[in-house]
């Protein structure tokens, strides 16, 4: 008999440990959660500040690792950055508010590309990791952005600007009680990077939580990459 999809399913997919090395010299944690049949896309994380409780294992992102390769043929690369820790262990170094970052960002597009050997790669970030996204995930091989309720907390003028001329695309989903920006400011403060789709979300919170958060980002995920694998399945 079928079961419904509950917080703490774990759908079939290869997963694989892996370490990464910034250009400064730290060593990083991650896990990358492959299809076992056809992969139609791959997806690198960004988690939200540490600070805050933000790491890999973060709810959204582990959801999605745990079921987007089964459901969608979507890859799911995940990382701490630096000083941050999860489950899976912690990795080398200090919280430096989005700036050192910058390299852990770079070392996770090499791992994507020349290990995973991604064809088709997006970056999505939430909160914190919106910022790392916007700022540093800038490879030409980059299909486009997802952002999860992005607060512009450390991005400059000049990185939405690199947006403005690039077009490539990218979608952010919009909490309509989200504390840090809602809709209306956020229309104003994307207002000049015209190929941005804004997804206001009634009822949403910065942290998206319960399952039907959950669901709502997974199927905005998969509308993006893999839409043909839509509807996302409430049960298996």
């Amino acid at each position: 008999m079928p079961e419904l999809i509950r917080p703490s399913t774990v759908l079939p997919s290869r997963r694989t440990a892996f370490t990464l090395l910034t250009q400064d010299g730290l060593k990083l944690i991650g896990e990358v959660s492959s299809p076992l049949g056809e992969r139609l896309g791959t997806i690198l994380t960004l988690h939200p500040n540490p600070t805050g409780g933000g790491m890999m294992d973060s709810h959204i992102y582990k959801k999605a690792a745990n079921r987007l390769p089964a459901m969608a043929g979507i890859e799911i690369i995940r990382f701490n950055t630096r000083g941050t820790e999860s489950e899976a262990g912690k990795s080398e170094g200090e919280y430096d508010h989005g700036n050192s970052e910058k390299y852990d960002v770079e070392a996770a597009l090499k791992y994507a590309f020349d290990e995973c050997k991604a064809e088709k790669l997006w970056v999505m970030g939430w909160s914190f990791g919106t910022d790392l996204a916007l700022r540093y995930a800038r490879d030409p091989r980059i299909k486009g952005l997802i952002l999860l309720s992005p607060p512009l907390k450390y991005s400059k003028p000049e990185d939405l600007h690199f947006w403005t001329l690039d077009k490539r695309p990218i979608t952010a989903l919009i909490p309509e009680h989200d504390e840090y920006l809602k809709p209306a400011e956020a229309a104003l403060a994307f207002a000049s990077i015209e190929q941005i789709v804004l997804i206001n979300v009634d009822d949403g919170k910065h942290l998206w939580v319960g399952e039907l958060m959950v669901h709502r980002v997974l199927s905005e995920i998969t509308k993006i990459i893999a839409p043909q694998r839509l509807p996302l399945p409430t049960e298996y």
